[in-house]
């Protein structure tokens, strides 16, 4: 980090701390990114559902995919927002 120099031949070099929080929070990542985690969820449950047409279970229909993969898409846009917070962190270091 760079010090200010200050006008002064006595004073002291002050350091300069950024002590804001990111503008880019967990939270407003997790907002952001909900719907698009919710429907790439969708689409894996009825491809998974079409992939087990082979063992003669039923297809899932895409409406009901998109209904299973609601209560999923939570916790999984929780740690995906995180991810994308450390990488972004990773990138600003």
């Amino acid at each position: 980090m760079f010090g200010t120099k200050s006008r002064s031949l006595r004073a002291p070099v002050t350091e300069s701390t950024n002590t804001e929080l990111p503008y880019w929070t967990v939270w407003r990542i997790s907002l952001w990114s909900f719907v698009f985690v919710w429907g790439a969820l969708a689409i894996n449950f009825y491809f998974i559902g079409l992939m087990w047409q082979v063992i003669n279970l039923p297809v899932i229909a895409p409406v009901t995919a998109i209904q299973i993969a609601f209560p999923f898409s939570f916790p999984m846009t929780w740690v995906s927002a995180r991810w994308v917070r450390r990488l972004m962190d990773e990138a600003e270091s």
